[in-house]
């Protein structure tokens, strides 16, 4: 039987919908506003990890859009040769010595960033290291390290620029993890543990502050040539850890140029987006371990088994640049050797 419904009724029902439909034009103009492109001209951009790699190649991209920048780090000697780099490309730059892992030592930093230049109106978390080891020769301490500067820096820097941030209504942070923050990866397993931590702190973040005007992106980059293998710490069999670690950071089609990243990172910045990753390989994985995680689970442990196995110096520590052989450098790293030098991997 076929019920007809009355006048009132069907004056309810239309009345329903036009709110409906206005609620929702009212909610994609107020996304759109927030999504509006962040002018970077004149911004103040505080960025950690500065001094070489990425984090100097996103200053330099940062620079080119007009901003003010602050870049900090723990080596004085970096800092010295970056903000000569900065400032040689017409860049207003200063460096900021800082250990991110001491809290007070981290909101010092930050106020002699606001004497200088004001407001701090972009904050990026890029400051890292990484340890390349069999399980074997992790320590506990490699974990304590690994969320200390991949977690607490974090933390420590953007809890003392988010009151002002909220209380101004705008303001962008970025924080920079790992595919080995979605995907955790055989010999990297502190590294990951760290980088996993940082994007639920991050993606947390940007839920519950983007009411404020406050817009968190969280990036997850790939491998990348920026050099870094050289300053990255090697376990076990030291050298053939290098070789593997540093030629597939260097090739073209596994990896992407650090200034590629740097201007797909600034971007999202500016658009004020929630997510980033980077390179199709990373996309491809991040989607297959979402849809098909026990066949990626399955590649990884395969994967482990190439790998070098324990042994060689066991738990102790070797700089990539005290880990060369035959195979690194070589004409396989060619991309990364070039990258290290333009971006103050060495001096």
């Amino acid at each position: 039987m076929r019920i007809q419904r009355s006048g009132r009724e069907s004056k309810a029902a239309s009345g329903a919908a036009a709110l409906v439909l206005a609620g929702g034009v009212l909610l994609a103009k107020e996304l759109l506003k927030r999504r509006r492109r962040y002018d970077l001209r004149d911004k103040t951009v505080v960025i950690t990890g500065g001094s070489r790699g990425l984090g100097l190649v996103l200053a330099r991209e940062f620079g080119k859009r007009g901003a003010r920048l602050a870049i900090c780090a723990r080596d004085r000697e970096e800092l010295d040769r970056a903000v000569e780099d900065l400032r040689s490309r017409g860049f207003e730059a200063h460096a900021f010595q800082c250990d991110l892992t001491d809290q007070q030592r981290v909101e010092t930093m930050l106020n002699e960033v606001r004497q200088r230049f004001g407001d701090i109106d972009v904050l990026v978390n890029n400051a890292g290291t990484i340890a390349v080891g069999p399980i074997d020769s992790v320590t506990l301490d490699d974990y304590r390290e690994s969320l200390d500067i991949h977690l607490w820096g974090p933390v420590y820097t953007t809890m003392a620029v988010l009151p002002d941030m909220r209380r101004r209504g705008h303001g962008r942070v970025v924080n920079i993890s790992s595919i080995g923050g979605k995907i955790s990866v055989p010999h990297l397993v502190p590294y990951s543990v760290g980088k996993f931590a940082l994007a639920g702190f991050s993606e947390g973040l940007h839920a519950e502050i983007l009411k404020d005007g406050v817009h968190v992106t969280t990036v997850y980059p790939g491998l990348m040539r920026t050099g870094s293998p050289r300053n990255a710490t090697f376990k076990g069999k030291h050298r053939a850890e290098y070789a593997w670690f540093s030629v597939s950071d260097a090739l073209p089609l596994l990896s992407i140029s650090a200034e590629r990243a740097a201007r797909a990172i600034v971007s999202a910045c500016e658009k004020g987006r929630a997510r980033l990753i980077l390179s199709t390989p990373a996309k491809a994985a991040v989607k297959m371990n979402e849809v098909f995680p026990e066949t990626m689970s399955s590649l990884l442990s395969l994967a482990s088994r190439l790998l070098p196995g324990p042994g060689g110096i066991g738990k102790e520590k070797a700089l990539g640049r005290e880990s060369f052989s035959p195979v690194s450098p070589s004409v396989l790293t060619l991309l990364d050797e070039r990258a290290a030098r333009n971006n103050n991997q060495v001096a």
